[in-house]
This record gives structure tokens, C-alpha cells and sequence, in this order.
């Protein structure tokens, strides 16, 4: 037992540090065309092109219309199947390619199972499975393709990376609907706290603007056909998009000892549950989760300097959110707040590594993202969300929350550290 306390207070002290990231979203292809895009304001919300949607459907969303799978993954050696996969294990492959080389990772992994791949998702493989039936049921052709289930299934993507770069440890999908990304990064977190592994490439990646989710979404009333408009009095729901994002975490003794460079570190992880309803949003929820983050990462909630909100744009979500906040740092009204969402999209399952990597780059480059869109803040959302145009400031902690369909609650804290 008490050999057991030493491994468990070990594993606590040990310190997580990113040292790649990766992005593919409607605002940027790598991490600095998205990071420009942000400091920009840029919108990347139009109308949906060649989906094949029906009228009843919601026509606009964050659409990556330039990507290019040949160009970005036709290096790929390993996995011979990977250009012949659904369109969001291409994105989520590009974005690992880009993490893992900003690592400096290159080749074959020299101990694959000391190397872990988690990659999660909300919808998995469902461009295809939508085309599928199209092709079998309304153009009459008289057999799917042989890959098709590999290509539809949720772990396909980690899946395809692990393929490629040879990992051998654990590697999965992970489903929470909009946390699917933040839960795959507190998990590859642990694996190496706990000595399981040295790496884990973790994140997330959909691509679901496909005319089934599009109904979905607008018969549960959360979809706007207007725009996505955070905390904003005029806001009426979410627009989903498609995207990755992918980050590189390991020990920081492991990344010291290679000469890594170090981008961020992970201080703080923490999830919960509401268990009350399948949609409502739950402010003590995620209240709970964004305390318990503070308390993993031993920081007081005065020395978080931004927060990357979840900020869907929903009516009781951002309601919700602000009461979190409010209840949860003395200095709210001072603290700056922003959705990113309001420029890319709510990218489902990807959005907890998109948002994680906002966080990561607002704190090294001493500049927070805004909340575009912002011309009337709702009376109920009195914070300071950074509305409009980003803003100068030097922070040494950051926050990223995330809240889902089913009651799902995460809260990631990343810092800069001296020390490291």
C-alpha cells in the first residue's frame, strides 16, 4: 500500500509539456496560417459547397475547401491505405504530421511502445458512410466499397497515424461528442504520468457537414443559419465545422533529455459528468471541472490569465459558461474571455485540441484571440469576452473548457514555466 502512495504521488508530480502541435481547420491548414487567421479576426463560415444538401438542412458551416489530401499526406510511406480514407482521418493525419515534425520526431519511433496514439472523435467516418448510402440506396450502385467499414469506424484515424509512424502502444478512439478531443488529451496526459508511456500524440478530428448531421443538429434546435455569435444577445445557436488538431505531449524529462523544444506546458486536467440531462448544459458541472483543473495544476484561479471558452454560441450554453466562470474566479469581471469557435466553427469532437492549441500559442506569443461577431453582448454575459479585435497581453496561464452533449465537462490548463 504504501509502495502504491509513492508510484501515485510520483505520478502527480510529474510534469506534461507539449512540444508539437497541428491544425487543419476553415481559418488555416498548419498552426500559423490558423494563428494569423485568429489575430486577423478571420470568419471562416460561409455556405456549404457540394454536400448535396436537401432544403430542410442548414446550408452554412466551416468548410476547409482548399485541402488537398495528395498534396498534404502523399509522403506517407508506411500506411498504404491512407489516401483511400474517410475525409476526417486525412485531416487528422495532417495535423499529427505537422505536430510530430514541429517535435522533431522523425522516422519510425525507436521504442513504438513507449509511444501512445489517441485520437478522438464525435461522429468518426461519417462523409463516407453518408456517400456510401447515397451510392448503394439513391444511385442504385450495386456495392459499397471493401474498405468501407475501416474507413467509417471512430479509431480509424489514430488508427492511420499509428500506422505511419510505427506506435505500438495503446492507440484508440475516444467518443464524447464535443469533449472527444480534451478527454483524448487528459488520457495520453495520464499514460505518461503514470509511466504507461513517453509520448502520446493526442487530439481530435471530424468532418461531419454532411446532410444527416446538418438535420440532426437543426432538429435539436442548436444549429444557427446565421453565423456562430458567442455570448452575443443576437445569438441562436452553433455552426458546426470540420477540423483537427493535434498535440505532441511528453514528460519533460523525456523532452529534455532529447533536446526537445518545449512549447507549453500542461499543468492542469480535469473532467466531469453532469448526469441530469443528455442536452442541457449544467453551470456546476463545469464548475467543478474548471476547479478541479486549478487544483491538479496547484495554481490559484488568480493566476489564470485567459480563458479559451467553449463559447458554442448557444442560448443556454454561453448562459451557463459565464455563470462557471463567475463562480469560479474572484476576478471574472477582469479575467479575459474569448470563443475562437466565433472564427472556425464548432469542429465537434476536434474542438478541445484546436482550442487547447489557441491557448498554447496565445501564451507564447503574449497576444489573446478575440470573440468576433461581438456587437451586443447579452445583459447575462457580462464578462470581458476580447470582443471583436484580439489584444496584447502577457499571460503565464491559460485555460481551455470544453462541455458536451451527454453531460461532458473538461477543463485544461496550460502554462509557461522558468523552471522547465
Amino acid at each position: 500500500m504504501a509502495f502504491e502512495r509513492a508510484n501515485d504521488a510520483m505520478a502527480a508530480h510529474e510534469r506534461i509539456v507539449v512540444t508539437g502541435t497541428g491544425v487543419v481547420t476553415a481559418i488555416g491548414e498548419t498552426v500559423p496560417a490558423f494563428w494569423t487567421s485568429l489575430k486577423q479576426g478571420q470568419c471562416g463560415l460561409s455556405r456549404l459547397e457540394g454536400t448535396g444538401l436537401g432544403d430542410d438542412a442548414i446550408h452554412i458551416g466551416g468548410q476547409i475547401k482548399a485541402f488537398d489530401p495528395r498534396s498534404r499526406l502523399g509522403g506517407w510511406s508506411r500506411d498504404k491505405t491512407i489516401l483511400y480514407a474517410d475525409r476526417y482521418s486525412w485531416l487528422a493525419a495532417a495535423a499529427a504530421n505537422e505536430a510530430i515534425d514541429q517535435a522533431g520526431l522523425v522516422g519510425l519511433f525507436p521504442e513504438p511502445y513507449r509511444v501512445a496514439c489517441l485520437v478522438g472523435s464525435a461522429a468518426g467516418g461519417q462523409t463516407f458512410a453518408e456517400k456510401a448510402c447515397r451510392d448503394r440506396f439513391a444511385e442504385n450502385k450495386r456495392a459499397v466499397h471493401p474498405m468501407f467499414l475501416p474507413r467509417i469506424i471512430g479509431s480509424s484515424a489514430a488508427a492511420h497515424i499509428g500506422i505511419e509512424y510505427g506506435v505500438k502502444g495503446p492507440t484508440l478512439g475516444i467518443c464524447s461528442a464535443g469533449t472527444s478531443a480534451a478527454h483524448a488529451i487528459g488520457l495520453g496526459r495520464d499514460y505518461i504520468r503514470h509511466g504507461v508511456v513517453d509520448i502520446a500524440i493526442v487530439g481530435g478530428a471530424d468532418s461531419a457537414l454532411t446532410l444527416g448531421a446538418l438535420l440532426a443538429g437543426n432538429a435539436l434546435g442548436v444549429l444557427s443559419p446565421d453565423g456562430c455569435f458567442p455570448f452575443s444577445r443576437e445569438r441562436n445557436g452553433t455552426v458546426l465545422a470540420e477540423g483537427a488538431g493535434i498535440l505532441v505531449l511528453e514528460s519533460a524529462r523525456h523532452a529534455k533529455a532529447r533536446g526537445a523544444t518545449i512549447l507549453a506546458e500542461l499543468s492542469g486536467f480535469a473532467m466531469t459528468s453532469n448526469a441530469t440531462d443528455m442536452v442541457e448544459p449544467s453551470a456546476d458541472g463545469l464548475c467543478e471541472a474548471m476547479r478541479r483543473a486549478l487544483n491538479d495544476a496547484a495554481i490559484a484561479p488568480s493566476e489564470i490569465g485567459y480563458i479559451n471558452a467553449h463559447g458554442a454560441g448557444t442560448r443556454r450554453g454561453d448562459l451557463c459558461e459565464t455563470q462557471a466562470i463567475k463562480e469560479t474566479f474572484p476576478q471574472a469581471r477582469r479575467l479575459p474571455v474569448s470563443s475562437t469557435k466565433s472564427m472556425h466553427g464548432h469542429t465537434m469532437g476536434a474542438s478541445g485540441a484546436i482550442e487547447a492549441i489557441a491557448c498554447v500559442e496565445a501564451l507564447r506569443s503574449g497576444w489573446l484571440p478575440p470573440t468576433i461577431g461581438l456587437a451586443h453582448a447579452d445583459s447575462q454575459c457580462d464578462l470581458d469576452y476580447i470582443p471583436n479585435e484580439g489584444r496584447r497581453c502577457e499571460v503565464r496561464h491559460a485555460m481551455s473548457t470544453t462541455h458536451a452533449l451527454g453531460g461532458f465537462n473538461t477543463s485544461m490548463v496550460f502554462g509557461l514555466s522558468s523552471s522547465l
